[in-house]
């Protein structure tokens, strides 16, 4: 299984909206959706889905939809049947990759107990792939010691050139999992960034490009989101932006442990 390089991600995006935003996205040629049962607006993924005619045939094969299991739903008995609640919001006989969206507040729910329900529902027909999201590199190793890390498809994680998780980053690496990056333009924060805004001159492309592309040349894959369809076109356009060595060398000095997204639930970070 190969996570595309390049989603598209409906964090926040709600009603029409939403809609819109997927459903230009296909049009202009993503074909990876990332949405999330917290984000309340499975549904609205699932009628663009319908809209741009991709829920059967080869075109449903072309296409790659993630959804992710909050919170509430992490004991056993409860992981299949959200799972089954998510297919029928977004019109889908199948998902192509199902994470653990935040491990349990306070390990309420046993690593190894959500992520063997994960596999039961792969098993079951239900996901092509398993994996997790906001994972340390201690709850990471607890989801290898239960399922095995090649069961592992991604830890989907904060990532951009203000906190680039360098820990968590080599110990997938090691272990042979890949990441996907979310919050790629730090909010905007990016796309202002000196440093970056010289880059994207030098290579005539835009910033927010510049900064997908740094994140794709390190093998991992990225999910913007966006309204605007010139900013959605933009984002795919940023598969074909080529870094230097030097360029990449430039954006990796601007670390600087700039988390945006640290919920009172999170686990302590790496």
């Amino acid at each position: 299984m190969n996570i595309p390089r390049i989603g598209l991600g409906t964090f926040r995006l709600q009603g029409a909206q939403a809609i819109d935003s997927v459903r230009n996205g296909l049009e202009l040629g993503y074909r990876h959706i990332d949405t999330a049962q917290v984000y309340g607006n499975e549904a609205e993924v699932g009628a663009a889905i319908k809209t741009a005619g991709m829920r059967t045939g080869a075109a449903r094969d072309a296409l790659f939809v993630t959804t992710k299991v909050w919170t509430e739903h992490l004991k056993a008995e409860r992981v299949i049947p959200s799972l089954k609640d998510s297919l029928h919001k977004l019109g889908l006989e199948r998902l192509d990759l199902a994470l653990i969206h935040w491990p349990s507040p306070g390990a309420a729910v046993p690593v190894a107990e959500s992520m063997a329900a994960l596999l039961e529902a792969r098993k079951q027909g239900l996901t092509g792939s398993i994996g997790v999201s906001n994972f340390t590199v201690a709850l990471l190793q607890e989801a290898i010691d239960a399922v095995g890390a090649d069961n592992i498809a991604t830890n989907q994680v904060e990532l951009h050139p203000f906190l680039q998780n360098r820990t968590l980053a080599a110990f997938m690496r090691d272990a042979g999992i890949h990441l996907t990056a979310y919050m790629p333009l730090a909010y905007g924060k990016a796309i202002l960034d000196p440093t970056i805004a010289r880059i994207a001159q030098e290579r005539e492309a835009a910033p927010a490009q510049v900064t997908l592309a740094w994140l794709m040349a390190k093998g991992y894959a990225v999910i913007p989101s966006s309204t605007r369809r010139a900013n959605l076109a933009a984002n795919l356009a940023a598969d074909n932006v080529a870094l230097a060595p030097e360029h990449v060398a430039a954006i990796d000095a601007l670390e600087r442990g700039e988390r945006l997204v640290d919920p009172d639930f999170a686990p302590r970070w790496d």
